[in-house]
């Protein structure tokens, strides 16, 4: 993938798309421009916001940090499923990349927690860790990269649960792309821009 334009500082980028339709590998060219743009003063930290919940699950997270360190070998992981405004208050710096990756599996965190003895417990409602998430972004002191899956393209689905996860999961998207600056859809690793700064 060619190099992106640099972000500038404090300027936070939204992206999302269907499954491996080249979302996270967007958010690390973020990531690998970003430290090459300042490789003496730029650092990047990466948010994960998955758990582990079976051996399939455990799998394909160890499968993505080996894919991850490989691609963008600078940027450091941070594992954080359910504080994220806190991991990103404390993770952002003017000369730090903050990447969250993925805001589905936070939500699906917060409200339809695995039954496990590693789940970490959720002690606030999702709407106000939400509310954190948006007050961290408008605090954040460096660009953060955000990404999402777009799922409400298909179908409605059948079930209460899955519909009000879909449900819960647009309004996220849309309180987050209003916080970014630069909204973009991924499809077949190709972006389509939503939204931009004014040049």
């Amino acid at each position: 993938m060619p190099p992106l334009s640099k972000p500038a500082a404090a300027e936070h980028e939204f992206i999302l798309g269907g499954q491996k339709s080249g979302k996270s590998r967007r958010a690390e060219q973020r990531a690998a421009d970003w430290l090459a743009a300042g490789p003496r003063t730029h650092r990047a930290v990466m948010i994960a916001t998955a758990q582990a919940w079976d051996d399939e699950m455990l799998e394909r997270i160890v499968r993505h940090q080996a894919d991850r360190a490989e691609r963008v070998p600078g940027m450091r992981t941070v594992e954080e499923p359910i504080e994220l405004a806190r991991a990103i208050v404390t993770q952002s710096t003017p000369e730090t990349l903050v990447v969250v990756d993925c805001l589905t599996l936070w939500l699906t965190n917060l409200t339809m927690p695995m039954p496990s003895e590693d789940a970490r417990p959720v002690t606030r409602t999702p709407a106000t860790h939400i509310a954190m998430l948006l007050v961290a972004l408008r605090e954040a002191r460096g660009p953060v990269v955000l990404v999402g899956n777009e799922i409400g393209l298909g179908v409605i689905p059948l079930g209460r649960e899955t519909r009000a996860f879909v449900d819960a999961l647009g309004r996220l998207n849309q309180d987050v792309a209003a916080a970014c600056h630069r909204v973009t859809l991924m499809a077949a690793g190709l972006p389509l821009s939503l939204k931009a700064p004014a040049a």
